[in-house]
């Protein structure tokens, strides 16, 4: 049985509202202060605390009567609310994959200073923390992240350097929102998953794959040292892997998501293509080089797909936009917190100028 302490919105207060009056949690908070009045006003009627701003989901997450945070923020703004989680001593569970691209030495400090775990709730990580359950890590020869492709599975740059955004948030298999689904298309969702894989479960980028899995039912695998593989399967939807982050360590039984293999009678896997999606080798490159690269490209690439949704740029532009950025910012070996802060918000400055002569 769960029980709601705090919801968190960055600007949606229409569900907001709805969500507060369903789960009647103790605080609500709305990460975009200016929609805090109609906030404040909808919600007079209840006892809700409610809140705005990002200092406040920073402190909020670290009240006592919180013992699991479920972090779903889109992108860097995710990094501080789980370093402040992690620093109470919660238990995080991890849909924002970005905390460990941008600093993940961070958090694994913090990590080990306050006790503190994380659940991953990615799919793809989802699945292979279930394999490795009762595993040693000395066991592992490699993680296989698996991806869907994407809409534009198959496509070539001719097609891409002409594709629309209407085009490329057509996801075949996951409804997510429009950020998520432009890293997919680009498969810099899959660069990032092979970063977070690093810190999740220490294991180097040349022992984490990625192939390409159109159906989206496996949703990873580990392959032993003694030649064994286990896959975790799935139908292709985040209520378990949500369900597994917050009932850890017990399953509970679920009348949904029940997958049967003849609904799918067919596996098919390919080899990604780098030379078309470029994203994919930029992050395991940014990954090998270490220091404040990560940081840099994850800043870049999130200027890139806003100015892509505003056809601002081409889709290949946000490949262009990411090289030409990790090549203009200063590399920090081994960044702190506050070097990290710098580099996001330098990184987002120069992309942006970069931007005016990208196509």
């Amino acid at each position: 049985m769960y029980e709601v302490q705090v919801l968190v919105a960055n600007n949606n207060t229409d569900l907001l509202i709805k969500q507060a009056r369903e789960f009647d949690p103790d605080a609500v908070v709305i990460a975009d202060k200016s929609k805090y009045p109609i906030l404040k006003e909808s919600l007079s009627d209840i006892p809700v605390k409610v809140y705005a701003g990002n200092e406040a989901i920073e402190q909020i997450v670290a009240l006592d009567n919180v013992d699991i945070v479920l972090t779903a923020m889109v992108g860097f703004s995710g990094l501080l609310p789980t370093i402040r989680a992690l620093e109470a001593g919660k238990t995080v569970a991890l849909a924002n994959k970005e905390t460990l691209v941008v600093g993940g030495h961070i958090i694994k400090q913090v990590m080990l200073q306050h006790s503190a775990s994380i659940i991953p709730v990615d799919s793809e990580h989802s699945a292979i923390f279930q394999c490795l359950r009762g595993e040693t890590s000395s066991s592992i020869h490699k993680l296989i992240l698996t991806a869907s492709g994407g809409p534009f599975r198959g496509k070539n740059l001719q097609f891409l350097e002409k594709a629309s955004p209407s085009e490329a948030l057509n996801h075949p298999n996951w409804k997510m929102g429009n950020k998520v689904t432009i890293d997919s298309a680009s498969l810099m969702n899959k660069g990032l998953e092979v970063i977070e894989a690093h810190w999740l479960f220490g294991v180097p980028g040349n022992q984490i794959e990625v192939i390409i899995h159109p159906q989206s039912v496996i949703h990873s695998l580990v392959e032993f040292k003694d030649g064994s593989v286990k896959a975790q399967l799935g139908v292709p939807n985040m209520r378990i892997p949500i369900q597994y982050a917050l009932d850890f360590p017990q399953r509970s039984f679920s009348s949904k998501n029940r997958f049967s293999f003849t609904d799918y009678p067919e596996f098919t896997f390919e080899k990604p293509d780098l030379t078309t999606f470029r994203n994919l080798e930029i992050a395991y490159e940014c990954l090998k080089k270490g220091g404040n690269a990560p940081c840099v490209m994850n800043a870049a690439n999130e200027v890139a797909v806003e100015l892509f949704l505003n056809n601002r740029i081409s889709f290949t532009g946000i490949s262009n936009l990411i090289e030409e950025t990790l090549s203009k910012v200063e590399f920090i070996n081994n960044p702190d917190l506050k070097e990290c802060l710098e580099t996001d918000n330098i990184s987002r400055k120069i992309s942006f100028e970069l931007s005016k002569n990208i196509k």
